[in-house]
């Protein structure tokens, strides 16, 4: 496997243990007492982000893999969204993955306007209600991810 794939499927394993830490770190008492963190702080918004950066760093280690090239410039998470649908489109990946793949991003880029409503109200509501409201979307994320890149492993072993 070509150095740069391996490198982009290690930071698409990380993100997923990333992931994966910070929804046990929101769900489990005895480690929120650990890291002296209130029972109401979660991560789930975080959880969504780093499988949606697992998605992106596997489709873009994919997409490396097969010699497609990608510009090295700003946009980059656009372009590789969009080579990836072409071979969907070719039927060379399945379209179940681009599913995800858009899905994922759609939470991801919910989540940043989230984020800019809620600079504008923040003094308006909790913190802590809009990450809770994430717990079922960080679920379905992380397994998500978990499928998708356990999916890209085979393409690029292929």
């Amino acid at each position: 496997m070509d150095s740069k794939v391996s490198l982009l499927m290690d930071r698409a394993e990380n993100e997923i243990f990333a992931a994966k830490a910070l929804k046990k770190l929101s769900e489990e008492e005895q480690l929120k007492k650990e890291f002296e963190f209130p029972n109401s702080v979660s991560f789930y918004s975080s959880v969504i982000s780093h499988s949606y950066y697992a998605i992106f760093y596997s489709a873009k280690a994919y997409l490396i893999s097969k010699n497609i090239p990608l510009k090295s410039t700003q946009g980059q998470h656009q372009q590789v969204y969009f080579e990836f649908r072409k071979l969907v489109e070719k039927g060379i990946v399945e379209k179940e993955l681009l599913k995800i793949y858009e899905e994922i991003m759609g939470r991801a880029e919910a989540l940043r306007d989230i984020l800019k409503t809620e600079r504008v109200k923040r003094t308006n509501f909790t913190y802590e209600t809009i990450p809770q409201a994430n717990k079922e979307p960080a679920e379905d994320s992380l397994n998500n991810a978990l499928f998708f890149i356990s999916h890209i492993k085979e393409f690029i072993r292929e």
